[in-house]
């Protein structure tokens, strides 16, 4: 795993490990008004994906359970080679030439060498991956802020992010075949083996005194922390404390 996945996913740890606390007596329906001003519709959603959840979980934990984990990895592996047209596209939009290259180079090295993207060769030769999508060019170019949105199956997004998840799937092979071939079961793979590399941290947030805030506040501050490229700028807690 290279240096910036290792730092999202332990800032995403992390976050949902702090959350714990700071969610404690946040049942109201405005726990954060400038962020989730739309939290009743959010909680709603929430709550009907919680239902597909209780049918998504079972299944996944026995597709971990009889899938090796080496199999696992490789199709994530897999999947997320898959990506790296969406990641070349969006670098060259956000006027990152060089990001652009490195997913040119990754993909190359790794469909060429590691089976179509089953072996992540290029993370093991050191080449980091870029992981750019429209959500993050959006924010780019202007789009700072944006409301907190749970979409249904999808979950947590924005609304800059649903409007980039517009662009995705003229971008990424899976929805292009799907769409052409009428063939849907790779798309199932993919969402199938995504629940199932989320599974450990199902613990924490079921535990969680609030669980829609705590995913809440743990997506948007990983989402922070790719779009500024693993350097977010740093809270402003005077502002903070002073609305309150």
């Amino acid at each position: 795993m290279n240096q910036r996945n290792l730092a999202a996913r332990t800032i995403l740890v992390m976050s949902l490990a702090t959350m714990l606390a700071a969610c404690a007596g946040t049942q109201s329906r405005h726990t954060d008004p400038v962020h989730d001003p739309w939290e009743g519709f959010n909680r709603k959603m929430y709550a009907f994906n919680q239902g597909l959840d209780k049918v998504a979980r079972p299944i996944a934990k026995g597709y971990a359970k009889i899938m090796p984990d080496p199999l696992q990895r490789g199709v994530t592996n897999f999947m997320h080679n898959l990506a790296s047209p969406v990641t070349f596209v969006n670098a060259l939009l956000q006027g990152k030439p060089n990001e652009a290259g490195v997913s040119a180079e990754r993909f190359l090295m790794n469909t060429v060498f590691g089976l179509f993207g089953f072996f992540d060769l290029a993370s093991k030769a050191g080449i980091e991956d870029p992981d750019e999508d429209f959500g993050q060019t959006l924010a780019v170019w202007g789009w700072h802020e944006s409301r907190y949105l749970v979409v249904p199956v999808l979950g947590p997004l924005t609304a800059r992010d649903v409007l980039g998840r517009a662009y995705y799937g003229y971008l990424h092979p899976l929805p292009w075949y799907a769409r052409q071939e009428h063939v849907y079961w790779p798309i199932v793979l993919d969402l199938l083996n995504t629940r199932a590399n989320l599974l450990p941290y199902d613990e924490q947030v079921d535990q969680a005194y609030d669980p829609y805030v705590f995913v809440r506040d743990a997506y948007l501050q990983n989402r922070q922390f790719h779009i500024y490229d693993g350097n977010p700028p740093a809270p402003d807690y005077e502002s903070y404390l002073e609305g309150q």
